[in-house]
């Protein structure tokens, strides 16, 4: 599914202890909070810099974006906590590379200095995903600063209705549960509209029916989620 007009399936049921999470193209959802992140991803190599960062909340999609752009490109994924232990020639060996994950806490400057002048002098397309602007890290090397200053970012906010809606279905079919129309429009108006709360309300569904052996609906829901 790759729209926020997912059709709901009519029932619900728990089909397997274990689920996996698929960062293939069509199942990225779309909607207005990432939309331009999408574009970004889909128009390279028509970037405005061959450096570019997405910005954007916890479980907010980064990381799929970075997954599809990486399986277009052949770029490697290094996370940013190992930026200084990374043999950074080899990671630039495809000409493309992603930096996940990187936030200011326990960054070394000088690493993330080096690997910015690298990838310059190796003409690489690198995406850099974090949760806070680059211009906002605190850091002491100055033109380490105005480097990240000048890196073209976009930024994803959180879901709109639809799109946490749809976002709930999908969750859910990652871990092959169907749900129904009820079972969405009750969570969708009791949750925070945040994907870390959509990730969190199904994965609370999906383990209280499998210790209750209860297929998952929307009085499970009712159950859990019941405002005192």
């Amino acid at each position: 599914m790759s729209d926020t007009n997912t059709s709901l399936a009519p029932r619900q049921l728990v089909l397997a202890l274990d689920h996996s999470v698929s960062f293939a193209r069509e199942d990225f959802l779309r909607g207005p909070s990432n939309a331009a992140a999408l574009t970004l991803i889909e128009r390279w190599p028509d970037w405005p810099d061959r450096i570019v960062a997405v910005i954007g909340p916890e479980g907010s999609g980064k990381s799929h974006l970075a997954a599809i752009w990486a399986e277009a490109t052949g770029a490697r994924i290094l996370s940013a906590k190992l930026l200084s232990l990374s043999d950074l020639p080899a990671a630039f060996a495809t000409g493309a590379l992603v930096l996940e994950d990187l936030e200011f806490a326990g960054l070394d400057e000088r690493a993330l200095f080096h690997f910015l002048n690298l990838a310059r002098e190796n003409g690489a397309f690198v995406l850099i995903t974090s949760r806070s602007p680059l211009s906002t890290f605190p850091v002491a090397i100055r033109d380490l600063a105005s480097r990240m200053r000048a890196v073209p970012s976009v930024t994803m906010s959180s879901p709109d209705d639809a799109l946490l809606r749809a976002l709930i279905v999908k969750l859910a079919a990652d871990r092959q549960i169907s749900v129904d129309e009820a079972l969405v429009n009750y969570l969708a108006n009791r949750i925070e509209r945040s994907f870390v709360a959509a990730r969190a309300a199904i994965d609370r569904l999906d383990e209280e029916a499998l210790r209750q052996h209860r297929p998952v609906t929307r009085a499970l829901a009712v159950e859990l989620f019941r405002v005192p």
